[in-house]
């Protein structure tokens, strides 16, 4: 995995600097490259898939990564070979396709991974990509994302220049029952406890009140505090 300075300059200069909020969403995890450039074209039935020095266009069912099979077998042990995984799988449901990234992944103890589309870049508008957790702690395999694709009849190129998807690291009890089922509801302002109100004095209404207040502030102040405090180490 790689990240890829040029991907950030695409975000809004006064955003990456200003903006903490959307700064630390975009740069929360690693971009994730397709490993070549490719092709593909659905025609609301078929699938097609074509790559950089190809000679024709190929209905997709189940393919390998150019010459990947002889190399996994050449690597893995015996009982293992032939069992390379697939570059690109159409499944099922018409006009979605599983795409290997190249990579295989494995994590800490207790720590997931969450594949999602790079935040804050612009979406290709000819396809969607599906977010998933996998727990890499336990399942040790190829780092897959589903896509579906939307625009039929158009080619649909995806470059090695360009992120596929990001990848975040979850601690598995972020995403728990008892973690997403343990929250408090208030129903109206009237219902805010005076702490609340304090911390709205305090974060709205008096850096609105200084006349010469700097410009992103709260960047300075959130980047102040990583300076200060402790490392943390994820494994």
């Amino acid at each position: 995995m790689r990240a890829d300075a040029s991907v950030l300059g695409t975000l809004p200069s006064r955003g990456f600097q200003y903006c903490e909020a959307l700064r630390a969403a975009s740069s929360f995890g690693w971009y994730v490259f397709p490993p070549i450039d490719f092709t593909l074209q659905w025609d609301g039935s078929q699938i097609l898939w074509t790559y950089r020095a190809a000679k024709a266009w190929y209905p997709l069912t189940s393919a390998q990564f150019p010459g990947f099979a002889a190399e996994f077998d050449r690597r893995a042990p015996k009982r293992l070979r032939g069992f390379a995984p697939p570059f690109l799988t159409a499944v099922p449901e018409p006009g979605v396709v599983q795409v290997w990234t190249g990579l295989f992944v494995e994590s800490a103890e207790n720590w997931s991974i969450l594949v999602r589309p790079p935040a804050n870049l612009p979406r290709n508008l000819a396809f969607d990509l599906y977010e998933g957790i996998v727990e890499s702690d336990r399942w040790f395999g190829p780092l897959f994302t589903n896509l579906r694709l939307i625009k039929t009849d158009v080619p649909i190129t995806f470059s090695t220049e360009t992120p596929l998807v990001q990848v975040q690291p979850l601690q598995r009890g972020t995403y728990a029952d008892e973690v997403s089922n343990r929250f408090g509801l208030v129903r109206s302002m009237g219902d805010f406890p005076a702490e609340a109100w304090s911390r709205y004095e305090e974060s709205i209404v008096k850096p609105n009140l200084q006349p010469a207040r700097a410009v992103g502030a709260y960047a300075a102040e959130v980047r102040r505090r990583k300076r200060g405090g402790c490392p943390v180490h994820i494994g």
